[in-house]
């Protein structure tokens, strides 16, 4: 693996995940490596929400179960509930995936039992998770997408992303909290930055696309594009007993765009996947440091997705964000 990092990555996660403490510099090969496989649950309705990370990913969700049926489709690095930042460098335009910091790992690692992601931090305890991870780039510097090559030199990114998990939100037991963090390093210059918050690949049976109206608070039809919408999306089984959709109520300033929510359906692949994506375009650069947003995610049945998502609306129309 290519390092990208001089000095202690300790010192880096206490950055990331606010620890006081000043540590002595050290090499990248002194960096613990921390076991990325933990489990968290938490009653809803009849069942439960089980949430399972792996080390093979670094930390990022492999598995969500609900009602004994898995919501995750998780093949090689790249399809999970995971996060994801897509960047222009320099003056360049926004090119595929060529400055593309993952999760879960890069292409490369496949099906592979490693991640090019890696794990800094972690806490498992209940219903709750938090981890911070030092993203791998999508693509090795020899490799390319849409047949652009890479603009990143080396495979590990000095990009850090926290994310804390909650299984439960208020009185909404089907409603998973889902805060992430974003750290932009200082020594990079971006015009144009994509986040994509959070993604869900899903199994190829949840085939039946749906958009959340807040003004009716009803699911209505939708193609499976590929496409990108103001409105929250749902993708369910066709008999509606299992559901997954996602709510942001993020807003920003006029630099920012979203949130905006895609949903895809990959007929090779056998999977479907959702996102929910912020974007900030700056004249000269995006300033570096941490940018934080919040998404809810919704798990059972058709009806129960339905429900959660208008309380959701109704509490934050209310309050704000």
């Amino acid at each position: 693996m290519t390092k990208s990092v001089t000095g202690c990555l300790f010192q880096v996660l206490t950055l990331c995940c606010a620890v006081v403490v000043l540590l002595p510099p050290c090499s990248a090969e002194d960096v613990r490596i921390v076991d990325g496989d933990m489990r968290i649950h938490a009653p809803a309705g009849d069942s439960e929400i089980v949430i399972t990370t792996t080390s093979r990913l670094a930390g990022a969700i492999h598995s969500l179960m609900w009602n004994h049926k898995e919501f995750i489709n998780s093949a090689d690095h790249g399809r999970q509930l995971q996060s994801a930042s897509n960047l222009n460098v320099g003056d360049d335009g926004l090119a595929a995936e060529t400055f593309n910091p993952t999760e879960a790992g890069s292409r490369r690692d496949g099906a592979g039992s490693q991640s090019s992601s890696r794990l800094l931090h972690k806490i498992a305890i209940g219903n709750r998770l938090q981890t911070c991870t030092q993203m791998a780039f999508w693509l090795a510097p020899d490799e390319k997408s849409g047949g652009l090559p890479a603009k990143n030199t080396t495979i590990l990114s000095n990009h850090l992303l926290t994310k804390r998990v909650r299984i439960g939100y208020r009185d909404l037991p089907h409603v998973i909290q889902y805060d992430v963090t974003f750290g932009l390093p200082v020594d990079e210059r971006h015009t144009l930055v994509v986040f994509e918050v959070l993604t869900g690949y899903m199994p190829p049976e949840f085939s039946s696309f749906k958009t959340f109206n807040p003004k009716t608070e009803q699911l209505e039809p939708l193609s499976d594009g590929p496409g990108e919408q103001a409105l929250p999306i749902v993708l369910a089984t066709e008999d509606g007993q299992y559901a997954m959709g996602c709510y942001s109520p993020d807003q920003f300033g006029t630099t920012w765009n979203g949130p905006s929510y895609g949903r895809f359906k990959f007929q090779r692949e056998r999977v479907v996947k959702w996102n929910c994506v912020f974007r900030n375009r700056a004249t000269t650069a995006v300033p570096p440091g941490d940018y934080s947003f919040r998404v809810f995610v919704v798990v059972g049945d058709e009806e129960i997705v339905r429900d959660s998502l208008a309380r959701l609306h109704q509490i934050h129309a209310a309050t704000g964000p």
